[in-house]
């Protein structure tokens, strides 16, 4: 989102999807099916209503210009929001294959610095 849209939206905490669909320029349908196709997660109210925040309209405004202005498929407005995104935490998303292999190659450096060493002592 620009700095221009986010001074234009009212200073609210909620919005509910009416609002939103009024202030993205889609119907609300429009909305929910983004919601799944880019994993959005709206927080619920009492009564099971969605309400979203003001970087939750971002996020729509920004799906909404990759679709409708810049020509993007829904695959590819995913890959630009996620390449977009805050960058991962170390340690998170570590795949359990590469950890078992550098923990195979840790144990292969350890033996043979277990065997170098052995032959200096003799």
């Amino acid at each position: 989102m620009s700095e221009g849209t986010g001074a234009a939206l009212p200073d609210r905490l909620y919005f509910r999807i009416g609002e939103v669909a009024e202030l993205v320029g889609v119907d609300t349908h429009v909305l929910r099916y983004w919601e799944t196709e880019f994993k959005f997660r709206p927080h619920r109210s009492a009564s099971g209503q969605r309400l979203y925040r003001k970087q939750d309209v971002a996020r729509f405004l920004r799906v909404r210009q990759l679709l409708h202005e810049e020509g993007f498929t829904i695959a590819g407005a995913r890959r630009a929001l996620a390449d977009t995104a805050e960058p991962p935490r170390p340690g998170l998303g570590v795949e359990r294959e590469k950890l078992r292999e550098a923990l195979v190659r840790v144990r292969a450096a350890r033996e043979q610095l277990r065997r170098t060493l052995a032959e200096l002592t003799e």
